[in-house]
């Protein structure tokens, strides 16, 4: 998991080699002089910490009271990227009661992905013309979020993801590039290359 840390050193400046070693791309950079807003990992934070030049590391805390646009658009549950929740996820056979205030959270799968139609009249929310008050969901979810949590476009922004858009398991690294890189000048990360994937991390 990664967290943003502010770095200040004495002056001295990251230079391209150790941002190739932490693997902190350039679009993951924020610098001015010698002070620095990085996304760091536990492995990475203490490379840097190792460093005499460093001064200073520290955590930087996200704004829990900041407006961002989170799952479900539109609906205001008080929730932000770094304070999210807490949420149910839909799992197949399983029944949820609907309200007007957990309909949000749900719409999506009931409508877009079981194919049922949904409207609100009133107080009343109609699925496939009747009333209702609960519903039985009829394909598992998953939620999806980022290890660099606060730098992560997921599921907090774009809600569940049913079964049948998962459509396959990575088995195997065939190629990695880095995009700071020109491609026979460190573009190819040799290293990653026919490296099969953590099955810890699915």
């Amino acid at each position: 998991m990664q967290y943003f840390y502010y770095v200040e050193t004495d002056g001295t400046f990251i230079d391209e080699a150790l941002f190739d070693e932490l693997g902190i791309s350039m679009d993951d950079r924020h610098a001015q002089g010698n002070q620095y807003i990085l996304p760091l990992t536990a492995e990475m934070k203490k490379t840097l910490q190792s460093k005499p030049w460093v001064k200073m590391l520290e955590r930087i805390q996200p704004n829990v009271e900041e407006s961002i646009i989170t799952y479900p658009v539109g609906t205001d549950y008080g929730w932000t990227h770094a304070n999210y929740g807490p949420i149910w996820i839909p799992k197949k056979g399983a029944k949820i009661d609907l309200t007007l205030q957990n309909l949000p959270l749900y719409e999506r799968c009931i409508k877009n992905y079981e194919g049922n139609t949904l409207e609100v009249k009133g107080n009343q929310i109609i699925i496939n013309g009747k009333p209702a008050t609960s519903y039985t969901f009829k394909m598992d979810y998953y939620w999806m979020q980022g290890d660099n949590r606060d730098n992560s476009l997921d599921s907090r922004y774009w809600g569940f993801v049913p079964e049948d858009h998962i459509v396959g398991t990575p088995s195997i690294i065939l190629i990695s590039f880095d995009k700071d890189h020109r491609l026979f000048d460190g573009g190819i990360r040799w290293n990653r290359i026919f490296k099969m994937p953590n099955p810890d991390k699915k």
